[in-house]
Formats: C-alpha cells, sequence, structure tokens
C-alpha cells in the first residue's frame, strides 16, 4: 500500500448491523482507505477480537436510545444512527497489517486497541489507535473501554486511603471500580450484588465482602452502576454523612423514582454523575483521552482480570449471541456471560 493508493486497496469486511429493535445480522462489504476522514495515510487492521459493552449495546439493541441523546450516545466509528440500522460498538482488539503508513504510525504487526464496532477488517486514522502493551494478552485488552470508564469514574470520585468504600451493581464496570479501588492502602470494598455466582470472582478482585443486601449504612464512597432505581436507592442508604455517591448508570429512556426526603439531605450527601465521554476538571489540563485509554490498558497487566472475560462468541454467531445478551428476553443459558462477553474473529 502507498500514501496515497492509485489502485482499488478495498478489502473483504463483515459487521453486525442491528437493523431494528431486536434484529441484527451480519452483512458483507467492503472497507476502503479513501472512505477514512484523516490527516495520516490510513493503516488497515484485522479485528482478533471484540467485546460486548452490555448496558450501552442492550439500549442500543432495543431501540431504547432517546431521541435527544442521540448525537451524545454515538459511538466514535459507528456507521447509521439509533433510528436504525446502525453498527455500534467501540472494544475492538485487532492486528495492523505492514503498510508504509503503519510503518511510519510504528504500528506494523501490532495489536492495536480501537472504539471500533464489531467488523473484521477496517482501515482507520493511526491516531485513533492504541498500541496494546507487550504482555498484556489480545482478549484481556477488549476490557480497555471499560478500564478507562472505572479509571474515570475513580477520579471523579478521588478514593483516599482508609476510606469505606461500597458499589452497588457489579457488573463489569463495578467489578472494574472493586479492582481499582481495593488497591488503595486502609480501603475496605463492600460489593452489593444479587447473582451469587458473581461473589468468588469479586472476592478475588479485592471486594472485602459481597452482599446482596445489607443493611448497614457509613460508607464514605459509594458506586452505583446497577442501572436500576432500586440500587440507586441502596446506594443512597449505605451512604454516611456528607458522603460522595457516584451515579455510573446511564438509563437510556427510562424514568428513575427515587426518594430524597429525610436522611437524603439531613445527611448532606453528594450525588453526583460520572461519564467517560469528559475527563474530569482535576485532571483535564493535563489527560488527553489518548494518555487516558493508554493507562487503562496498562492497568489490565494482572491476569486476575481474566476472570471477567466469558468463553468465546465465534463472530459468526454474534447475532445469537447479541440476542441472548441483549434481547428484552435474555438468555439463562449456562454461556450467557457473568460479566464481559468476548468475541473471537480468528
Amino acid at each position: 500500500m502507498t500514501e496515497n493508493p492509485a489502485y482499488d486497496d478495498s478489502v473483504p469486511e463483515r459487521s453486525l448491523w442491528i437493523s431494528a429493535p431486536g434484529i441484527a445480522a451480519i452483512e458483507s462489504g467492503l472497507a476502503r482507505p479513501e472512505d477514512v476522514v484523516s490527516t495520516h495515510a490510513p493503516v488497515l487492521v484485522t479485528t482478533c477480537y471484540s467485546a460486548i459493552s452490555r448496558g450501552t449495546e442492550r439500549l442500543v439493541y432495543n431501540g431504547l436510545v432517546p431521541a435527544s441523546e442521540h448525537e451524545r450516545m454515538r459511538a466514535p466509528f459507528q456507521s447509521g444512527d439509533f433510528d436504525f440500522p446502525v453498527k455500534y460498538g467501540y472494544a475492538n482488539v485487532g492486528l495492523v497489517a505492514p503498510s508504509e503508513a503503519a510503518d511510519k504510525a510504528g504500528l506494523s504487526g501490532r495489536l492495536v486497541f480501537g472504539l471500533y464496532p464489531h467488523q473484521t477488517a477496517y482501515y482507520a486514522d493511526p491516531a485513533t489507535l492504541t498500541a496494546v502493551p507487550n504482555g498484556i494478552p489480545p482478549r484481556r485488552a477488549v476490557l480497555a473501554a471499560n478500564m478507562e470508564t472505572a479509571l474515570n469514574a475513580s477520579w471523579d470520585a478521588a478514593p483516599l486511603p482508609g476510606e469505606r468504600i461500597a458499589v452497588v451493581g457489579c457488573g463489569l464496570i463495578g467489578a472494574l471500580l472493586i479492582y481499582l479501588c481495593s488497591r488503595i492502602p486502609g480501603v475496605s470494598v463492600l460489593a452489593v450484588e444479587t447473582d451469587p455466582l458473581k461473589a468468588e470472582v469479586l472476592k478475588r478482585l479485592g471486594a472485602d465482602r459481597v452482599d446482596e443486601s445489607p443493611a448497614e449504612g457509613g460508607y464514605d464512597l459509594v458506586f452505583h452502576t446497577s442501572a436500576s432505581q432500586a440500587g440507586l436507592q441502596t446506594a443512597l442508604s449505605l451512604a454516611d454523612k456528607e458522603a460522595r455517591i457516584i451515579e455510573l448508570s446511564w438509563y437510556g429512556d427510562q424514568p428513575v423514582n427515587v426518594s430524597l426526603g429525610g436522611r437524603f439531605h439531613a445527611l448532606r450527601l453528594q450525588l453526583r454523575s460520572s461519564q467517560v465521554g469528559t475527563i474530569p476538571p482535576a485532571q483535564a489540563s493535563r489527560w488527553t483521552f489518548k494518555r487516558r485509554l493508554s493507562t487503562a490498558l496498562a492497568l489490565l497487566a494482572d491476569e486476575v482480570l481474566d476472570e471477567l472475560l466469558s468463553p468465546d462468541a465465534p463472530f459468526d454467531e454474534l447475532p445469537a449471541t447479541m440476542a441472548a445478551i441483549c434481547g428484552i428476553k435474555q438468555s439463562t443459558d449456562l454461556r450467557a456471560p457473568l460479566f464481559c462477553q468476548v468475541v473471537r474473529y480468528l
């Protein structure tokens, strides 16, 4: 490939498209370098693994993204729109094909993470790709976007040594928050989770205790990630005087009713949102999105994080996998993921 190819440099590409609420299929097409809006010559990436982000992708799959949020909810490299059809996703790990452009970017033959949808191949501006550090397996690297979200939430919360921390709702983001917070000296972490199958994994990640319905409060910091109003009410009930409650859930078009009477005002509780699309003010003057994602990838060096990865789902079976995981009637099959569903392409 040259900097400005004078010949057809297209490659076959297959992608998952959602055509209507609850309906998805794999479609064939071509990836073309000229389709990339870039100030750099594009490079070709062949996908090895991607991951399904259950919370966000369930809303997209079922058509539950409110019209008012269509622009804010766009994934960086999605195609189509939430009115359908749409190609969505943002956890893609692939191999950069050797080329002049890849050599110039230092990416030839490198594993990279990109915020790209579920597709077998794509051309990309090298600036949109982040090299996976040596020693981190490509399967584990699909956790990068979620680790970035957890890292950003920890910045929003500013946990301190010795604090009592609770995480309400221990899906993938909650589990990664447990992992990060438990490594702060003197911190104790309560995991509030209704699925008993998750308990042992959460303890290995660093939770001191796992409880379905804790009765006591007294926590300095509470993260809420369950995307349910019952979970948010639990988070409020666990907080001590002037404690911080960090809300990471995104509810789509669903209203949330919680009681803010009584102890909420008496204890001067602080309820704050955290969203990965913005770097918190305390970090914004020094951190770029690129630096944050690179740091998130580096934080994946611990092999205990492999416990968050469910057995691979072949790419060719992705429509059925999406229906089982993200459909309104979610599958109770044992293969359904506890935390993160990995999609295998090779």
